[in-house]
């Protein structure tokens, strides 16, 4: 397709939804817990970003926190609140996806948010432009404009196919989300974009980068604390090798990740996290869903991260 019908093609997508449904296109989620500086600059940038659009909706959930971020997301009359009674960890998000009317939803941290407003009118047009694609993973900066750099994305910041997503800015098809059951509850904390993308592929869906959606975050994941760094990472990541993997892959990636995750819990002083992991993750049964082999070839940066091969000769 060249560029004359690609724009053909997004004139006649655009003025369907504007003739026909003239709602909500783009619902914003983000979800707070105790961190009320950040919600409040989170807020007031996008209230100053999304302005007078009629067709963004913003919706704050908030966990249950005790520093007065409930108080203060309740006298927002421009953003629907969710203010849920106790810490639910990522599930909260679920009741903002829920919530959603848009058709795209974009997903942000209370401590994260867009860096402009050509953010919002570039999303809707990707997946405009590509009834295939079921999530736009977004370019995550500092607030110096620097790179946040993950292995959940390409190296190199062009537009393009991407493993997986960072979970503090992306956007997504919300009949997509609902269909394949929004973010893992049972998770709690960690590696929920990991199950996500490996459903999202499995949906016949691909995963997109796009440089020019840039999301600022504010946090520093280093700065988190040792016993959810040990814990949620260790446990989650062997449910999602049992679940997606075949043996003996699963065998080989699960020694990798207890040795891995061992060394880790060392270096954070967490071996008791570490154990109750490792318990935990055995405890729960895991309804196998082997992915397949193209999937298991795109997702490879997961592979790496499990592999204590690679980890040994640095291989990336």
């Amino acid at each position: 397709m060249n560029y004359e019908n690609l724009q053909e093609t997004l004139v006649i997508k655009v003025r369907g939804v504007y003739l026909v449904e003239k709602g909500i296109r783009l619902s914003i989620v983000f979800l707070n817990f105790n961190r009320i500086t950040e919600t409040r600059c989170t807020v007031e940038t996008l209230l100053r970003l999304v302005g007078e659009r009629s067709d963004i909706e913003i919706i704050a959930v908030d966990n249950g926190s005790t520093d007065g971020t409930g108080e203060y997301l309740r006298q927002q009359k421009a953003i629907i609140s969710i203010l849920l009674g106790k810490n639910m960890g990522i599930a909260g998000y679920n009741d903002g996806f829920r919530r959603a009317s848009g058709e795209i939803i974009l997903v942000l941290d209370d401590d994260s948010c867009p860096r402009d407003n050509t953010i919002f009118d570039r999303l809707l047009d990707i997946f405009m432009a590509g009834s295939d694609i079921g999530i736009v993973a977004c370019h995550i900066e500092n607030p110096d404009g620097t790179a946040q750099r993950s292995w959940h994305l390409p190296v190199q910041s062009v537009p393009g196919p991407s493993p997986f997503f960072v979970g503090c800015g992306f956007g997504i098809r919300r009949q997509l989300f609902s269909q394949i059951g929004w973010y893992p509850e049972h998770f709690f904390l960690y590696q929920n974009e990991i199950d996500v993308s490996f459903q999202v592929r499995k949906n016949h869906y691909k995963i997109v980068y796009h440089p020019e959606c840039h999301i600022i975050h504010r946090g520093q994941p280093n700065k988190r604390s040792g016993r959810r760094r040990i814990y949620y990472p260790t446990r989650n990541t062997l449910w999602l090798i049992k679940k997606y993997y075949p043996q003996p892959m699963a065998g080989y990636m699960q020694c990798s990740r207890l040795v891995i995750g061992l060394l880790r819990a060392v270096i954070f002083g967490e071996l008791t996290a570490y154990g109750l992991a490792v318990r935990d993750s055995f405890r729960k049964p895991v309804e196998k869903d082997t992915a397949s082999i193209r999937t298991r070839s795109v997702s490879a940066p997961f592979w790496r991260q499990n592999s204590l091969f690679h980890h040994l000769f640095r291989i990336t």
